[in-house]
């Protein structure tokens, strides 16, 4: 039995990570039922414009979502914390004729998203869909349509299977409003290459946090999997209290990389269109003493003698459909890290489930 007392098959968390394959197809495929969702197609059709919002999680989720937005449709997309628009709302440029905001909550009653919500249907009369997987939720009664998955929502209190499923329903809404041949196979396709992996994926995680401790976790990664590397750092910081960093990848050169010291592990997300000079990084934080981690879809010799621990999502469909797949292996050292520890993932310190405010 682990430090904490928790018995990691018991675990809440441990179960719902490695759910995802299932999760994924069931929640994709009714997708294809879900009313909200096929009338948040139509509408989509007379937008231009994309501004995603969310808290926590969900604004990493909101940021990953505007990036794979705006390179599958070509539509200006971005990504606000809720409380940006709270307290700043004159930097949100909200006059646009054809924005439409979506509005990202897993339990559909954070206040900061339902009050947002209020705030600009009624002050601002914009169109607002929602995203959650609360049933009957506060945000669902505050946005213009609401898209809820409900059958993807944890009994933990740190987001996984739900991140990654609200986000792959994002994209699949952004790749079937431009008709995208491929999108929902593609889809289907690596549900089942996770399906494949991540029973093998837990066992090298857990291996590896027990013959390592470390003092500092990086996260590095460029584009679209930059905001899936601030989830990732979120992820271990949450579930084993440890001090972790985003950076995008080549940015850490400037400055970030004077810390780097074998008590540092570098989590490096290294994508297609960028895999030269971003495995250039990896190769140099290997040669200053840090103990790296390569997630990508199929590794070059030099990266995998470069590697402390690798994975390969070894998957044939379009990068974007497959960013998903690139948070699983650090969900997974979240939680091993948390549990030699001594830490419950479950329950982690100081946070609740929801954030409301009086």
């Amino acid at each position: 039995m682990p430090a904490s007392g928790l018995p990691v098959h018991s675990s809440h968390t441990l179960s719902e990570i490695l759910s995802q394959p299932e999760i994924w197809r069931s929640s994709l495929r009714e997708l294809g039922r879900n009313v909200a969702f096929q009338s948040a197609l139509r509408n989509a059709a007379y937008r231009r414009e994309w501004l995603f919002v969310g808290c926590g999680s969900s604004f990493y989720l909101a940021e990953a979502a505007a990036a794979s937005w705006t390179m599958l449709t070509g539509q200006r997309a971005r990504a606000l914390p809720a409380s940006e628009l709270l307290l700043f709302p004159q930097l949100a440029l909200l006059a646009g004729a054809d924005l439409q905001v979506v509005i990202i909550s897993r339990s559909g009653r954070t206040s900061e998203a339902v009050r947002v919500a209020e705030l600009l249907s009624t002050k601002h009369s914009l169109p607002t869909l929602g995203l959650t997987c609360g049933e009957n939720s506060n945000l669902a009664k505050a946005c213009e349509l609401t898209i809820v998955l409900s059958g993807v929502d944890e009994k933990s209190m740190v987001m996984t299977r739900s991140f990654t499923s609200m986000f792959l329903a994002l994209v699949h809404l952004a790749a079937a409003s431009v008709s995208a041949p491929d999108g929902f196979s593609s889809f289907e396709g690596i549900a089942a290459t996770l399906s494949s992996k991540i029973g093998k994926w837990n066992d090298c995680v857990k291996s590896f946090v027990t013959k390592n401790s470390f003092e500092d976790y990086i996260y590095l990664a460029q584009g679209p999997l930059f905001p899936i590397a601030r989830e990732a750092a979120l992820k271990i910081t949450e579930m084993s209290c440890s001090y972790a960093q985003p950076y995008h990848t080549l940015e850490f050169r400037h400055g970030p990389k004077s810390i780097v010291a074998p008590q540092t592990c570098l989590t490096f997300f290294l994508s297609d269109s960028g895999m030269q000079a971003e495995s250039e990084v990896l190769l140099e934080m290997k040669e200053l003493g840090g103990k790296t981690i390569a997630v990508c879809n199929r590794a070059s010799n030099s990266i995998r003698g470069a590697c402390d621990l690798l994975f390969e999502l070894e998957e044939d469909g379009p990068e974007l459909m497959r960013l998903a797949l690139f948070i699983v292996p650090a969900q997974l050292l979240g939680f091993h890290t948390g549990i030699k520890m001594g830490f419950n993932p479950d329950e982690p310190k100081n946070l609740s489930r929801v954030v409301i405010l009086d």
